[in-house]
């Protein structure tokens, strides 16, 4: 066992750069690469376990397949939301206010991209995903408590971000 795992850490140490540098050609963002290369070694520990047939090749191939499934569920799933998107926007028009709303919508999007990574998360969790803090705690694995206090700050701070643009 601490053979194989040993046998496993130099696939990694010794592959793994140069395989990090393809899959980010690939996908042109380094984390997403790194989930495909991360992808790709447990597919080959999967397939070939002990096997000593291992090969530098065959993980360039697992990099490449997975990284082109990465990309077409990426691409599949735009192409779902702008549908559903595009579905719900003739509903919403016809109950909308053109210009205020539209004024309103447009500030409200700045103020949401400016905002960081985690707090964009607590308002599409909580807003658009309709789950509880205990659910959102759970995803995020944070406690409760720091589930419901981010979002209050992102809200207050989305508060001042607006209502000087509407005065």
């Amino acid at each position: 066992m601490a053979a194989e795992s040993a046998r496993w850490q130099h696939y990694f140490q010794e592959w793994g750069p140069s395989l990090l540098l393809f899959a980010r050609q690939q996908t042109g963002f380094l984390s997403e690469a790194e989930d495909i290369v991360q992808e790709a070694f447990i597919k080959v520990w999967k397939t070939y376990g002990q096997s000593s047939s291992i090969t530098k090749s065959l993980f360039y191939a697992a990099v490449r397949t997975t990284a082109i499934d990465h990309v077409r569920s990426i691409s599949r799933r735009k192409i779902r939301e702008h549908k559903v998107f595009e579905e719900r926007k003739g509903d919403l028009e016809l109950f909308e206010r053109h210009l205020e709303i539209q004024e309103r919508n447009t500030l409200l999007e700045k103020a949401i991209q400016q905002l960081s990574r985690n707090q964009q998360e607590i308002v599409v969790l909580k807003i658009w995903g309709e789950l509880t803090f205990q659910e959102i705690a759970a995803i995020l694995d944070v406690s409760l408590n720091t589930a419901a206090s981010r979002y209050r700050y992102t809200l207050d701070h989305l508060k001042k971000e607006i209502t000087p643009s509407l005065i």
